[in-house]
């Protein structure tokens, strides 16, 4: 579903990506990690065609990306941002349904069908009830979990998330997370990026690790996150232990914390 062969970027005199290969099929969830400034939403932008790389090459469903117009990208990757602030009080239905622009044929506008994955979007994330809210009323979760509902309404095979949990208190972490993992076995490609490598032990069926701009590691998640990697990471010691059958990461702590 997605093959990157290459991926370069500069910006300006300064290397940010360097030579990065990576291959993912459909009905995956892919966690992107890495520290602050690794290069993960560049990695995300370059793919997304909102960056232009130095070198690369880019496949989307086997279609080179360079070849694709605005309109059959916006039907192949849906993209949801780390943070966004809309200017005009849109509704949260109105947002939701933007997601349904690249159906959308000439002066016939929105038909039964978009209004239909729009709803269900809305109910899967539980926001029926502020769909007719303006969306500059809503907190920073309720505004990510609208943009989240408009990526679900796009069904696009690819979805792109960034950061898509960094606002959301924890139950709502945890039902975002379980919801990209029932997307993604019905058949999606999912790639989603987060400083918390718990999410991606529990969630994400695949890892991805960046650092410096490079790969430092990338396959099934149970086999890439280790205590060795997370101390490459974030120089840091940590364990990880089995709770309820469950792998949990813990920072190991100095006999001087209090």
């Amino acid at each position: 579903m997605l093959r990157v062969e290459n991926l370069s970027f500069y910006y300006e005199n300064n290397q940010i990506l360097k030579n990065i290969s990576f291959y993912a099929n459909t009905g995956e969830l892919w966690g992107l990690m890495g520290p602050n400034g690794s290069g993960k939403t560049t990695f995300f932008k370059c793919v997304l065609a909102l960056l232009k790389p130095a070198s690369c090459q880019i496949f989307i469903n086997g279609e080179n990306y360079h070849s694709l117009t605005t309109s059959k990208m916006a039907k192949l990757i849906a993209y949801v941002p780390q943070e966004h602030k809309p200017p005009f009080p849109f509704s949260v239905k109105e947002i939701v349904l933007m997601g349904r622009s690249p159906y959308m044929g000439g002066i016939f506008g929105l038909k039964k069908e978009d209004y239909d994955a729009a709803y269900a979007a809305m109910e899967l994330l539980e926001i029926l009830d502020i769909a007719e809210r303006p969306v500059t009323s809503l907190s920073g979760g309720q505004r990510q979990l609208t943009l989240i509902a408009r990526a679900l309404a796009q069904n696009a095979p690819i979805m792109i998330l960034d950061e898509p949990t960094s606002a959301l208190d924890f139950h709502n972490q945890i039902s975002i997370w379980k919801i990209l993992k029932k997307v993604s076995k019905l058949g999606k490609l999912i790639l989603a990026c987060s400083h918390d490598p718990n999410h991606l032990l529990w969630f994400a069926s695949h890892t991805l690790v960046l650092k410096n701009g490079e790969i430092i590691a990338s396959g099934k998640t149970d086999s890439i996150i280790t205590p060795r990697l997370l101390k490459e990471i974030y120089k840091s010691e940590y364990s990880i232990s089995k709770v309820n059958d469950k792998s949990v990461i813990q920072p190991i702590l100095d006999s001087n914390f209090s």
